[in-house]
């Protein structure tokens, strides 16, 4: 962290100025979407921008990865996202609950997302039976699954109250409401005749960056051989074992350097749980040192291509459907 310096802001400037190119081209090409050429490429110009924001920007700024340069533009506390979830709350429940119960089940509700069962130690419900169904419905929605994800519901009538869920739900409605008016009326209005046009370029682009991010989130915690915790497992827990629950709770991706870009380098989903608040585009250059502590101390870890990843995701998805419970290895 001391060597960070003038080529990490060049890196993540050139980020932005592509980020916001994308944006611009790809909405200005969709004014022209009566044209198939024009449609095709101001779609994928605009998905490349949502997925660049929300990714390798959105995500990494509102960790604080950049308030160290002190630019207003890129500040944790002041940086909102193009996405419909409310920066203020996506920050308690990833930043927070996320990052510090991470895989422990009750209380990390990345696990499930609140609707499926991701493990084992899950109570099985029949409503499980369709998860392999309405896991995909919650992919295509990912941002408005995002948006819901810290009312925490099922807390009301315990330590919750009705107050608080109203008061996120207006926090909801009124920034999902500004990225409705933005992308699915204000921009196709502008284009006159060609309003189909480009709302249907909007939706496809929002539709591309929700299935991407769900993709590379669920398999950075989801894939065969990435561990469960109980409450009890951190009972007493001191900062080396939380360490060691970070690695052993997580897993990555390999891929050129564009594709861990399109990530946010969360294909390094190992490192950026041992070092959130490390600029991302690090974690290439610490991710073979911390895979040879893992060989010299036996500890797996968890790495492999996107299609090997995502397949064991869909498996566990699949299997958990299921009642039962997998039978622990034996040694």
């Amino acid at each position: 962290m001391e060597s960070l310096g003038e080529r990490d802001a060049r890196y993540i400037r050139r980020i932005l100025k592509t980020q916001r190119y994308s944006e611009i081209a790809g909405r200005g090409l969709l004014f022209l979407g009566f044209l198939p050429p024009a449609w095709l490429a101001g779609t994928a110009l605009l998905s490349l921008s949502k997925i660049l924001e929300n990714m390798e920007i959105g995500h990494n700024v509102m960790h604080g990865q950049w308030d160290w340069l002190k630019d207003p533009a890129l500040n944790s506390s002041t940086y909102d996202w193009d996405n419909t979830c409310p920066a203020e709350q996506w920050k308690h429940s990833h930043n927070y609950m996320h990052h510090t119960y991470t895989n422990i089940v009750g209380k990390d509700r990345d696990v499930g997302y609140g609707i499926l069962r991701m493990s084992d130690d899950q109570p099985w419900h029949p409503v499980y039976l369709a998860q392999p169904a309405y896991n995909w419905v919650l992919a295509g929605l990912f941002q408005w699954g995002v948006a819901l994800h810290d009312l925490e519901i099922e807390r009301v009538g315990k330590d919750k109250s009705w107050t608080e869920v109203r008061q996120q739900l207006r926090q909801i409605w009124k920034k999902s409401s500004k990225q409705v008016l933005k992308d699915y009326l204000l921009f196709p209005a502008l284009a006159g005749p060609g309003f189909l046009f480009t709302l249907a370029g909007n939706v496809t682009a929002n539709l591309v960056r929700n299935l991407w991010s769900y993709a590379v989130i669920f398999c950075g915690h989801f894939t065969d051989g990435v561990e469960m915790f109980s409450e009890d497992d951190i009972v007493g827990e001191t900062r080396a074992r939380w360490y060691l629950r970070q690695l052993l709770g997580s897993s990555n991706l390999e891929g050129g350097r564009a594709f861990h870009i399109l990530t946010g380098h969360l294909s390094h989903q190992i490192e950026h749980h041992l070092f959130p608040d490390m600029p991302a585009h690090r974690y290439a250059e610490i991710g073979p040192k911390v895979q040879a502590i893992c060989e010299k101390y036996q500890l797996p870890y968890n790495t492999g291509s996107l299609p090997r990843q995502f397949g064991t995701v869909m498996k566990r998805i699949l299997r958990l459907s299921l009642p039962g419970r997998r039978k622990p290895a034996t040694a």
